[in-house]
């Protein structure tokens, strides 16, 4: 089964209440979206291969370890994924990204896929798919079932905000992807939204409603 990370360090719990807050603009929200995609970054990236290698201090030669192999991809579910993409590349900068567009139909709420773009060596890569909201599972179900058909086996997924029922959802469909949580909220409400959640990311990071 799926590793299931729910984060309960202050800062990330501080600042994600602070998004939450109706009144809070979009410019502070997208700071505020990049500071935790960074805090969760080092949990989500702590299991990276190190290799020993030889360097020369000032002082004498010395073997120390670095990051070795299994480079970094990261692919955000479009839109609001992408305001989580460079915390992540502050971390690992030679990190490539790839683009996945999803959109739930407002009728049947469920996902329509418009777009996927992998980086070409994408299966040689660990890729953490991001997204700011786990609601229903479905965008993140299928976006993960694009990359596996590309050949990727190595996969993370990576949100701020889950309810039990997008989990859960996402959980049994891919069991074999670790799943990281900033916060876990309480129900989706009849119109899929997750309560109390923090309204539409998308609409709140680009300041589109």
């Amino acid at each position: 089964m799926s590793k299931i990370v729910i984060f309960d360090h202050p800062l990330i719990t501080h600042k994600v209440s602070m998004m939450r807050d109706k009144n809070t603009p979009s410019k502070d929200f997208r700071e505020l979206l990049d500071e935790i995609s960074l805090l969760m970054g080092y949990e989500v990236t702590r299991d990276l291969p190190l290799e020993e290698v030889e360097i020369e201090t000032p002082i004498c030669k010395t073997k120390q370890k670095m990051l070795a192999g299994r480079q970094i991809g990261v692919v955000p579910i479009l839109r609001a994924g992408l305001g989580m993409v460079d915390g992540i590349l502050k971390l690992v900068p030679a990190a490539k990204v790839g683009h996945i567009g999803c959109y739930r139909d407002p009728e049947t709420a469920t996902p329509v896929e418009y777009y996927c773009k992998l980086p070409v060596d994408a299966e040689q890569r660990e890729i953490i798919v991001v997204d700011p909201m786990l609601a229903t599972g479905g965008s993140a179900i299928m976006a993960i079932n694009f990359i596996k058909a590309k050949g990727v086996k190595n996969i993370k997924f990576m949100c701020l905000i889950a309810a039990p029922e997008g989990l859960k959802a996402l959980s049994e469909a891919h069991p074999d992807v670790d799943i990281y949580i900033a916060a876990m909220d309480d129900h989706l409400n009849e119109h899929k939204y997750i309560v109390p959640g923090l309204g539409d990311a998308g609409d709140r990071i680009f300041g589109t409603k």
